[in-house]
């Protein structure tokens, strides 16, 4: 009898798509066209969006347009819990997908959050611990 050495090769076939890759391979050339779309248009405003594409296509969850944007922490944190009961696009719990939004937001602003609004939005998420029974 004759033994065979080497690797085995497997007798099913690779998946693979239309364009005949491999799924590795797919993935590197939708990297490879998404940069070079990127350098194709201004550098600046494809790297300014990319936290809305975020916001827009992620399952966090559906929030209020402009509930950032108003004044009081107890009205951020009220219309956070609202949207965080009620959204279905989230994975976690209620609590954890509104923490998660407040937390996202303030990090991306950044160095351009006035120390006013930083303290308010820090306000809002004790709040939103009071809200969902979770104050320390």
């Amino acid at each position: 009898m004759a033994t065979r050495k080497g690797p085995r090769k497997s007798k099913r076939p690779v998946a693979r798509s239309r364009s005949g890759r491999p799924p590795r391979q797919r993935h590197s050339q939708a990297h490879a066209a998404h940069r070079a779309k990127a350098a194709s248009t201004s550098g600046a405003r494809s790297s300014r969006k990319w936290s809305h594409h975020v916001m827009e296509t992620s399952d966090a969850m559906d929030i209020e347009r402009g509930v950032f944007k108003t004044g009081s922490a107890e009205s951020i944190a009220q219309s956070l819990k609202r949207s965080s009961t009620k959204s279905r696009r989230r994975k976690g719990t209620p609590f954890q997908s509104a923490m998660s939004m407040l937390n996202f937001y303030i990090n991306r602003a950044g160095r351009n959050l006035p120390k006013a609004r930083r303290e308010t939005l820090q306000q809002a998420k004790r709040k939103l611990r009071e809200a969902f029974g979770r104050a320390p």
